[in-house]
């Protein structure tokens, strides 16, 4: 069997000449690093070593109440709006992207008291989404927050439509589908982000598709963050599991459990590791507690 680094080379010699080899030759550069921290549920922080660049997958943050399952209590830093925006601009980022992956509450729920707040701040924000979800429905919340979605918003305030990209002074993402549902209507989505030389694919909320495999197949990606929590809304760490199989991605780290009834308790995060040993064991997991930040190579 190849190793990833083979896979990866040999990948990117076949594509080249394709469209898709564009995007091959651009994957993730071997020996980069990006740091995560997850804040429960299934919102998380993507940092480069250094802080310059960051990147937060949604907004639920200090009314998360992804915590008490863990009898963790929340850190200083995440208790408040003014909290967190003081603590951001204390690492003195060039700049920080907000990435909504959909409208649900327990992504969003803090989203447009975090905005103004980093904006009060002097932080370097912008944010980004599926573009009818910014372009319609959350234009008139933009404005009761007194925010510009064409200052705030990437592409002008149109955020990006699956097969777009945006760009962000070092950060580059692209707009990828989920299968979930969302209060206004239009579609959930996930990203791939580039940060830092490394290729990380954020699955938001979703049930397993065949699609990751092209996913996997079409960007490469270094890491994949998977909501993992079964219940009502999103796929078990067992299939979970079988997305990391598709996306033949060298590291994973699953998310979305433990912050409500309906979801799976902590004991998820090991069953998707032991799901992950069984179906793709090529692929090292790492299971985090809410606050807790690794660095992944």
């Amino acid at each position: 069997m190849l190793s990833r680094g083979d896979f990866l080379q040999t990948s990117a010699a076949a594509a080249v000449g394709t469209a898709a080899a564009g995007e091959v030759a651009q994957a993730a550069t071997p020996g980069k690093s990006v740091k995560v921290r997850w804040f429960g549920g299934g919102v998380y922080e993507l940092a480069t070593p250094d802080d310059s660049a960051i990147v937060l997958v949604d907004a639920w943050i200090w009314n998360n109440a992804g915590w008490k399952a863990f009898n963790l209590d929340k850190p200083p830093e995440l208790q408040s709006a003014s909290a967190f925006a003081a603590h951001v601009k204390s690492r003195n980022p060039q700049y920080v992207l907000v990435a909504l992956t959909h409208d649900h509450g327990d992504h969003m729920g803090d989203y447009f008291e975090l905005l103004p707040a980093l904006v009060a701040a002097g932080v370097p924000v912008m944010t980004v989404g599926q573009s009818d979800l910014f372009r319609v429905a959350l234009v008139p919340k933009f404005k009761a927050a007194n925010l510009d979605p064409a200052k705030i918003v990437l592409n002008g305030g149109a955020g990006m439509n699956f097969g777009g990209s945006a760009t962000f002074g070092t950060i580059h993402t692209r707009l990828v589908p989920a299968v979930h549902s969302t209060f206004a209507g239009f579609p959930a989505a996930g990203f791939i982000i580039d940060l830092g030389g490394v290729r990380v694919y954020a699955s938001g909320d979703t049930d397993l598709f065949s699609d990751m495999a092209e996913f996997g197949r079409r960007y490469q990606p270094q890491l994949a963050v998977l909501s993992a929590g079964n219940g009502p809304y999103t796929m078990n760490p067992e299939d979970a599991a079988q997305a990391v199989k598709l996306l033949n991605v060298p590291h994973a780290i699953p998310v979305h459990y433990a912050h409500n009834a309906q979801v799976l308790g902590p004991q998820a995060g090991d069953t998707f590791k032991a799901a992950v040993a069984r179906v793709a064991p090529q692929t090292a997991v790492t299971v985090m507690h809410p606050g807790e930040s690794v660095t992944i190579s």
